[in-house]
């Protein structure tokens, strides 16, 4: 068994019926690829690069709503998240960042996109790096923060401490361009991990922490 994900009851006000439009959307595949294929080169890191550098200056006007911050608002509530060293994978221009600062002092804020990082406010400490191979040690993170973000299996089971935690969030839910499910992200990690999921606003988390006997060693 990869794991166990309870299911809590969807906050106040999440919204089910979304419109059509992640589901159908190229970056779904290469999510799915990316998690359970291992698909990334250089050439599509360089797509993705340019994507979302293309699309930093006007991201955080477009994508700023509390119904698409509440799925990480709820997530860092109820969701058992905790930890000293923080790291939120693809931060982008920071709509997510200015939440999880007020949760934890220190974060690391990293993204593949220069420019999507130069759009942010100064809320946490900025790398730009591939998420795919982070300059961090082996096991020196505690948590890692997902929004809207590839899944690097591999990498992320390498970053996190042995009994390290994973907040995985769509801000559209299903209709996320860049989505897997709860049960995908629990089948793609390496080792078995428990937690919780639920929904709030538009979008869904996930909040698990690997079983530490399950963690292969530094």
């Amino acid at each position: 068994m990869p794991g166990m994900v309870e299911r809590l009851p969807d906050a106040t006000g999440a919204v089910r019926d979304l419109p059509v439009f992640g589901s159908e959307s190229p970056m779904r595949k290469v999510t799915e690829s990316v998690a359970f294929d291992h698909a990334w080169d250089r050439t599509r890191r360089d797509q993705v690069r340019e994507l979302f550098d293309s699309m930093a200056a006007g991201w955080s006007e477009s994508h700023d709503s509390p119904e698409r911050t509440a799925a990480l608002a709820d997530g860092l509530a109820r969701g058992g998240v905790n930890g000293t060293v923080v790291v939120e994978l693809g931060a982008g221009s920071g709509l997510g960042t200015r939440e999880i600062v007020s949760h934890f002092p220190g974060v690391i804020a990293v993204d593949l996109s220069m420019a999507m990082l130069s759009a942010a406010p100064p809320l946490a400490a900025m790398v730009c790096a591939d998420g795919a191979e982070l300059p961090f040690p082996d096991q020196s993170i505690d948590l890692l923060i997902l929004v809207n973000m590839l899944l690097f299996p591999t990498e992320i089971a390498r970053v996190l401490v042995a009994d390290g935690g994973l907040l995985w969030v769509n801000t559209m839910g299903e209709e996320t361009p860049i989505h897997l499910s709860s049960a995908d992200v629990v089948a793609a990690l390496p080792g078995q991990w428990r937690g919780v999921e639920s929904r709030a606003g538009t979008g869904t988390w996930l909040a698990i922490h690997r079983d530490p006997e399950t963690a292969s060693p530094a």
